[in-house]
This record gives C-alpha cells, structure tokens and sequence, in this order.
C-alpha cells in the first residue's frame, strides 16, 4: 500500500501527541528492576515499546522483538541479569545491525551472551545470571542505546560499573536522560569527564508518567516551517525536557518557527527567520537529521550537517537513503567521512513520479510526509505503515489536520 499525500488550504490544528518512545523504554526496564507495583503511566502506543511490554509481562524464554532497535538493546542487557536461558531475535534487519559492544561488555562483566547464528549479529542465546560488574572501557561513538542499557542494569551487578568513554561522546543527551531517570528510581551515579561510577544499590519503584515525544513534535515544526500561515498547538511538551530532541525547538527556530510555552504544551509561530545556509553538527540529535534535509531542501536553503554517524546503523542507512530519495524530487546531496551530509543547492532532473521508498524506517516516511504542503501534487509515500514503530496515529494526525491521504 502507498498513500498520495495532498493538502491545500491553510494548517489549522491542535495534535495529542505520543508519549515518548525513548522515556517509556526506559521507564519499563527501571520499573521491571525496581519490582514497582506501579503501572507506568502515558506509555509510548509504538511498536518498540509494545514489544518491550510483551516480553516484560511474558512467561516465555524466546522471544521475537521484530525492528525494534532500542527493545533489542535494552532487553539483551536485562535478561542478562535474569536467571534463566533466553533467545532474542528480530527482523532481517535486525540481524544485521551490529550489537557486538554490547554483548562483549556483558560477557566481561560476568554474562554470557552467545550468537546464534552471526558472529556480532542477532539472534542472541542468553544466559541470565548474577553479573559480577567491575570496570571497563567503551569507545563513545557507538550507539547510545548500549550504553544506556549498561548503565540501567550497572547498580544491580555485584561490585557496580565503572564505565569509561573513549574518544568523543556521541548522544550525550540520550546518555544523561537514562541516568535521570535511573535517579528518579532512587540510584546515584556519578558522571566526570569520560567516565561513569555506579555503586551497587536497589531500584526505589515510584510512579512515573512520561512526557510527549520530542521526535514526534519535530514533523510539525517541519510543516509550520514549509507553510507560514500554519497555526500548529502540540501537547504533553515542556520546556525543561529531559529529552535531547527538544534541542528541536531552538534548530527550528532558525528555520523560522518560534516555540511559545503553554500550560499544556506549545504554540508554534514565525519569527521571519531564514538562514544562507545551515550548518549543525547533530551528534547529539540523530534522530532529527532526516527531518531537517528534507525541510532544508524543499525550503531552497542548503546546509552542511554533521555528526550523523549513527544513522548508517539505525533502521536503515538513513544517509544513504535520503541521498536517494531526495535525488528522486531532483536534489542531489553528497556525503563524507560516514559522519557529514550536505547541500548546496546542487539540483537534477526529478523524477516524473516518485515514490518515497522507507526502508521499513518510520522517520522516512514522516520526514517526507510534509512535503505534501509545498509540492503540486503532493507527495506518494510506499509502505505508510512504518510509523507504528513510534507514532502510530501519525496518518490520523495529518486527515484531523487536513491533509487527504489517498490508498493506492
């Protein structure tokens, strides 16, 4: 199935907004291992974070995590700590995206976490046991989710974790959100430099609520930038975020959309803003890369970003796939050094009708989607289903707001 995405008219609306997938995550792994007798509240209705429920509310040793990413990190290092035998596996994706940190780090701190099938690849055989913890040391390029998931099973190790960070730390914010979180379930750490301590100590259970989704929100800052006349309210946000995507709102601001603060969330406006050219390293916000080449591009203004390393090991190739899929509404981008994408206005010959492949990568298809604001005809988009995996009622967001999707 494809949708043919269309809107004409101003963008008028106000938009409930998903709970946090990267909060609610978390929130679950802290709750099952402080044994709370609470239900967290505003769960996440995404695909990650119903896997995460299933396998958690489960009395099964094998389990099938399909795409989720985050569910696959965070759990391979919960049932680590465990009693029992346990397998792990996903989709064909999944078993190519690398977990080998992750497993190597449990296995030196007493686990045993084997393959199954290849070598640094799900599907994982585990054998949940008493981790002994002590001291290691990860490069801090790697994907945030590994070490998160190390750090919220760290005070339950026999001697704790002292977790150094070579080189340059990547996700930083993703890394400080798991360890306030972890402080609101009553465990102390302590983060200097390039290094984190964590003494044995128990989980307090408390009831938690997680906040809207930053990520999410980051589609609609799109549309109030490709349309000025648009009157967008989101809800569930607040200006002291714990998460690093509301660093969004200051990005988007120059791009032209301003951010008032209300007592249920935000009001975007304009602010008359449009940079020559925008340069950002995005090292601490990946997940809003792809967001902001397709608004870039479709706004005329070339840019020059970096920090992008972890989007070749995300859903998809997701340098790779902007590059081609951008190249199909005639903008040809380039990248480098595996960590840098950029644009400077260079065009090619669109294609007659295209049709924005996703890669079973849910930020493809709403990264595009708002290009339906500013392209005649609108824009086609192939699998649409994609967004489960963290905005299931994004579709119905777009119709409430007036945008026609038509089933091909």
């Amino acid at each position: 199935m494809n949708y043919q995405i269309t809107h004409t008219g101003t963008l008028k609306t106000t938009v409930d907004l998903p709970a946090s997938k990267s909060i609610s995550n978390r929130a679950l792994i802290l709750n099952a291992l402080s044994y709370s007798p609470y239900d967290v509240q505003h769960l996440s209705d995404c695909d990650d974070t119903r896997v995460m429920l299933q396998v958690l509310n489960s009395n099964d040793r094998d389990f099938n995590i399909g795409a989720a990413g985050t569910s696959m990190r965070f759990l391979t290092a919960f049932l680590s700590k465990i009693m029992g035998e346990w397998t792990i596996t996903g989709t064909e994706r999944m078993k190519n995206r690398p977990i080998k940190p992750l497993v190597d780090a449990l296995n030196a701190l007493g686990g045993r976490v084997e393959y199954m099938e290849k070598e640094g690849f799900p599907p994982l055989r585990i054998f949940g046991s008493s981790l002994q913890g002590g001291e290691i040391t990860l490069p801090g390029n790697i994907s945030s989710q590994y070490i998160s998931a190390l750090l919220m099973i760290a005070p339950l190790m026999e001697n704790g974790l002292i977790l150094h960070l070579s080189g340059t730390v990547i996700s930083k914010p993703y890394i400080r959100l798991t360890i306030q979180l972890m402080a609101d379930y009553g465990v102390k750490t302590d983060w200097k430099e390039n290094t984190i301590r964590i003494r044995p100590q128990n989980y307090t259970p408390v009831p938690f609520t997680v906040e809207s989704d930053w990520s999410a929100a980051s589609y609609w800052y799109a549309m109030a930038a490709l349309q000025k006349t648009a009157d967008i309210r989101l809800t569930g946000l607040f200006k002291n975020s714990l998460q690093g995507d509301s660093e969004g709102a200051k990005l988007f601001a120059q791009l032209g959309v301003s951010t008032t603060y209300t007592a249920d969330g935000v009001q975007l406006g304009h602010n008359g803003n449009r940079p020559d050219k925008l340069h950002y390293n995005f090292i601490n916000e990946p997940d809003l890369a792809q967001t902001f080449v397709v608004v870039c591009v479709l706004m005329n203004i070339p840019f020059r970003f970096t920090g992008l390393q972890s989007l070749k090991i995300k859903e998809t190739d997701r340098i790779e796939a902007l590059k081609t899929e951008l190249k199909k509404l005639g903008y040809c981008l380039t990248d480098s050094n595996n960590s840098i994408l950029e644009w400077n206005g260079e065009r090619c010959q669109a294609e007659a009708h295209p049709v924005i492949a996703t890669y079973e990568d849910h930020r493809m298809a709403m990264s595009f989607a708002p290009a339906a604001l500013v392209r005649e005809g609108g824009i086609e988009i192939a699998h649409p289903e994609v967004v489960s995996k963290s905005y299931p009622l994004f579709w119905h967001d777009l119709k409430k707001a007036g945008f026609i999707l038509t089933e091909l």
